[in-house]
Formats: C-alpha cells, sequence, structure tokens
C-alpha cells in the first residue's frame, strides 16, 4: 500500500466553541461534521498563541513561537527552521501550500515546493508590535468594533474573493495529483481566510440561519472598569470606545459569523468532493483546524488576542485510514502537536531525527483511541499587542494559569467554570494548583530573557520597515507563477497533441485499438 496522503484544511478565527462537535447548536457545518462522525474531535484543543502569524508559526515548526521568534503578526520565521513541509519533503511527500500562511519576509515557502496563491496579509515588517511606544497609553492595532456594527449581508467580498481562489486553486491540484504520474504521496495545506471578521456573508449563507434564534452570548458584556487588566489593555488596543455595540449589532454580527463558517465548511466539502473524485479518499488523512479562536461578543470583547476560551480554543477533527470513527478525545492538545503526528503518518511511526527539539507530541496513538501515558496539558503564550511584557498559559487538567509579569496571576477551573467568570488564583481552596502550575511555567521560561528578546526583536523589524519605505520598495509578497506553456493542449511540446485531452480526462479510459486489421504505414 502507498504511504498515506494528508489534507490539512486550516480556517482563520474559528472557535470551536460555536460547532455542533463541541456543544454549539446553531451553526450548521454538514461537512466537519460527517468527519467527525467518521473521524477523531479532540474536544479540548488549543492554539499556543491567539493571534495569526505566531500561531501557525507554532503549527508549522511544533514549537512555541517564542522558540522560533516570532512574537507577533509580523514576525519572520527564518528559513532555517525546519518545518513539517521541509519533513515531509524530505520523506518523499510533494508538499503543497493553497492559501494564507501569515509568511513574513523573503522566504514565502518555508518548505513548500508550490504555493499556489498569494497571501491576504502584508509580508513585511509593517505590523510589528511596539512595547516601548509612549505616545498613547496602549499599543493600538489595526482593529476596531467597525467590523461588529456594519456586519451583514453582501454581494461579494474580499475574502471570498480569495477563499474562492484559494480553494479552486487547491481542488485543480488534486486533479492534477490523481492524473499525473508522479507517484509520491503528498501533503496538500489549503488555508483559508473565513470567518476572519468583518463579518460579511451572502444571502445564501445568511438565509440558512434564523435571525432571532442568534443565542447572545452566554458570558455578557463586563464593563471595562471590571475586567482584567489584560482585557482592559485590549479594550484600548481594538478602540472599544469608538463604537457603542448594541444588542442588535451583536447578533447581526454573530449571524454573519455563522453563516461565514458555513460557507467555509461549503469549501471544506469541495476538497472532500476532490479527493473522492481523484480515488484518494481511502488513504488520505483529513485535518481540519484553525489558528485561533473569535471571542464573538463574549465577555463584551471581540476577535482574539486573549487568554479566554472563545478566543484560545480551536477545531482539530480527523478521518483517515485507521482513525477511530466517531472518538471525542478529551484530553488537551494543541496545534504543535500536528508535526510529530504528520512524522509518524508518513514514517508508519518511525520518524527520522529531527532537527530541532519539538514542543507538540504525536497524536497518532489518540487518533486510534490509545491516551495512555498521555498528559492533559498544553502550553500557550502571547507576545503581542495589548500586553507590555510576555503573557504565559499552562492549561492542566482543566485548569488554566495565566502569567503575566505586569498583572496579577489568573486561575480558572474549566470544569466548574467553562465561563472563567471568577478567577481563583487567590483562593485557599486552588493554592497549592496555582503554586504548582506557576512552578512550571517558570521553569519552562526564562522569562526576563524572552522579554529582552522580544524588545530587541520589536527594535529591529521597527527600524528596517521604517528604512525599507524610503527610496524604492520592493516587497517580499508571494507572487505565484503559472507556466502558460504547459498548459491545455502545446503542441511545440508535444507533437501528438491530440491525445493531450485524453490523457487529462479523470478517470482516464485507455485507448481500444481496432478489431479490423490495419494497413502498413508508408514510411516518410
Amino acid at each position: 500500500m502507498t504511504r498515506p496522503n494528508i489534507l490539512l484544511i486550516q480556517a482563520d478565527q474559528l472557535t470551536a466553541m460555536v460547532l455542533s462537535m463541541y456543544g454549539g447548536r446553531t451553526v450548521k457545518t454538514p461537512h466537519m461534521d460527517a468527519i467527525a462522525r467518521n473521524g477523531v474531535t479532540f474536544l479540548n484543543s488549543y492554539c499556543n498563541n491567539p493571534v495569526c502569524g505566531p500561531s501557525r508559526a507554532s503549527m508549522l515548526t511544533g514549537q512555541l513561537s517564542s522558540e522560533v521568534g516570532c512574537y507577533d503578526n509580523a514576525g519572520e520565521l527564518l528559513s532555517s527552521v525546519p518545518t513539517f513541509a521541509h519533513y515531509l519533503r524530505f520523506l518523499g511527500y510533494r508538499t503543497c501550500l493553497s492559501g494564507k500562511m501569515h509568511f513574513v519576509g523573503a522566504d514565502q515557502l518555508h518548505g513548500f515546493e508550490e504555493r499556489l496563491t498569494t497571501d491576504i496579509y502584508p509580508s513585511d515588517f509593517g505590523w510589528t508590535a511596539d512595547w516601548t511606544q509612549q505616545d498613547e497609553p496602549y499599543a493600538p492595532s489595526r482593529m476596531s468594533l467597525r467590523s461588529i456594527v456594519e456586519a451583514g449581508v453582501c454581494k461579494r467580498s474580499l475574502q471570498i474573493d480569495y477563499d474562492e481562489e484559494v480553494c479552486f486553486q487547491a481542488v485543480q491540484k488534486i486533479y492534477d495529483y490523481a492524473r499525473d504520474t508522479d507517484e509520491r504521496p503528498f501533503l496538500m495545506m489549503a488555508s483559508f481566510t473565513h470567518p476572519h471578521n468583518p463579518f460579511v456573508t451572502t444571502q445564501a449563507y445568511w438565509d440558512l440561519y434564523d435571525h432571532d434564534s442568534i443565542e447572545l452570548p452566554g458570558v455578557p458584556h463586563i464593563p471595562i472598569a471590571e475586567r482584567d487588566p489584560w482585557s482592559q489593555r485590549y479594550a484600548l488596543t481594538i478602540r472599544e470606545d469608538e463604537h457603542d455595540v448594541t444588542a442588535a449589532d451583536i447578533r447581526n454580527a454573530r449571524h454573519a459569523y455563522y453563516g461565514m463558517v458555513s460557507y467555509f465548511d461549503s469549501l471544506v466539502g469541495r476538497l472532500l468532493a476532490a479527493l473522492e473524485d481523484g480515488g484518494f479518499s481511502d488513504n488520505t488523512y483529513v485535518f481540519v483546524i484553525a489558528d485561533h479562536g473569535e471571542m464573538l461578543g463574549e465577555r463584551g470583547t471581540w476577535f482574539k488576542f486573549l487568554p479566554y476560551e472563545w478566543s484560545a480554543r480551536v477545531p482539530m477533527i480527523c478521518r483517515g485510514p485507521g482513525v477511530k470513527g466517531g472518538y471525542v478525545e478529551p484530553k488537551a492538545v494543541s496545534l504543535v502537536d500536528l508535526l510529530p503526528t504528520f512524522l509518524d503518518i508518513a514514517t508508519d511511526g518511525k520518524p527520522p531525527q529531527l532537527a530541532d527539539r519539538l514542543d507538540g507530541r504525536s497524536l497518532a496513538g489518540m487518533l486510534t483511541g490509545d491516551n495512555a501515558g498521555r498528559p492533559d496539558e498544553v502550553r500557550m503564550e502571547f507576545t503581542g499587542e495589548g500586553v507590555y511584557a510576555p503573557a504565559l498559559m499552562l492549561v492542566r487538567d482543566r485548569m488554566k494559569y495565566v502569567h503575566c509579569r505586569t498583572d496579577p496571576p489568573m486561575l480558572f477551573d474549566l470544569a466548574k467554570d467553562p465561563g472563567e467568570r471568577r478567577n481563583v488564583a487567590t483562593d485557599p481552596a486552588y493554592a497549592e494548583t496555582a503554586r504548582s502550575m506557576r512552578q512550571d511555567i517558570e521553569a519552562r521560561w526564562n522569562y526576563e530573557r524572552l522579554e529582552q528578546d522580544i524588545l530587541a526583536s520589536q527594535k529591529r523589524r521597527l527600524f528596517v520597515q521604517e528604512a525599507l519605505l524610503k527610496g524604492i520598495w520592493t516587497g517580499w509578497d508571494h507572487q505565484p507563477f503559472v507556466d502558460a506553456t504547459r498548459a491545455y493542449v502545446r503542441g511545440a511540446i508535444d507533437p501528438n497533441t491530440t491525445a493531450t485531452k485524453a490523457r487529462r480526462r479523470l478517470p482516464f479510459v485507455a485507448e481500444v485499438p481496432p478489431h479490423h486489421p490495419r494497413p502498413p504505414r508508408k514510411k516518410s
């Protein structure tokens, strides 16, 4: 049997909390539901940094983002850092990326042989966080609540434009794999921008839902003055004071978000259909994940950048050969676990020697329902806008501890308090838990050195960005190359052009020779 293929499908800003396999009651996702029924749902799956770029760097490398120097959305992943695309390419896989990945810098491939689309976001250092700024009492991001108060129905959007291209290119590549003579297995990553704000969707997806049935947040608005210090700074970071968000606005935004999630699910369906058409379904592992979640109005706030479950919990579902159907894995896992999992899949559990120490652990056993010996813990961090020092997090046995030098500690009992309404860090009943988790964080991270490294990185990147804006600008944005001389029917490279269309038919039909004898051809 040939080695299995891997299809990794990623959403942007999709919180696990709205999906049916995670307890959501409203959102309609038939294709993801089918994957969950026939595969594994990782019930407590987390990102390792609740913001796009650092989260993706962790996922790709199997290491925490601080280990690879990706601290914010303008963090540069060095070309010398191996990703799962490098490892699988080394093992003989074809590696292909279609869609967004937040790569910053000159390397826009990071191990992928092919990248079929450009990115939707900048590849320069323009989004670097600056913890030293003094002109305002907070680090202003590029986000605001405008996308909440303007949420609703659209005919078209930039995000629809992008995701249609991403899906088309990925589907076409799957068909190309099915029709070419290269027998290598493939790793295909299709990375979409839905359901990231702005929250707008087409009428067809809006109409999937009854507007009056859209539920409001389970944890209602918390006045800014009553929030924890991190959340207070974040409210200023996203300029909450610029717009008054009403209950009607919240319902509109949630309604549009649900439609966007259903649209993303339809893209998943197109990819699954292409696998089926190409004959790959039975020998392909399909993973569906997201880079981080979305607060969606819980606690009165939006987007990500926060340690709370709606921001940090992401879907992770998988189907594939030997995967236990309908299994729900309760132990905590995270995106850094994907790289070692892919290596086990590609090598039948005999991975090569690694170039770096990994923070992730393979999920291969869990895919068959075996979690014996697996610790129930996940480490996260946040080093971007809204904090002025590293925020480090540990989830262990359904307890979540948050440490930041500038703020009081936070501890939540997720089993008893899933809405994270009560900080029990100073509760005597939780004193030993708080002490143990704080010690674990102090042992894992060199806090002072990490803070110094972040400040130095910010200083360098801010300077380089300012310098590059002077004179002639040469960007790093990926430019996909299409060789039109190899497309469709081209007689110069294939004299037998009449056979080209037949060879590209899927499934291939061999030529049937005539039954009657044919006269010999004249020599030319």
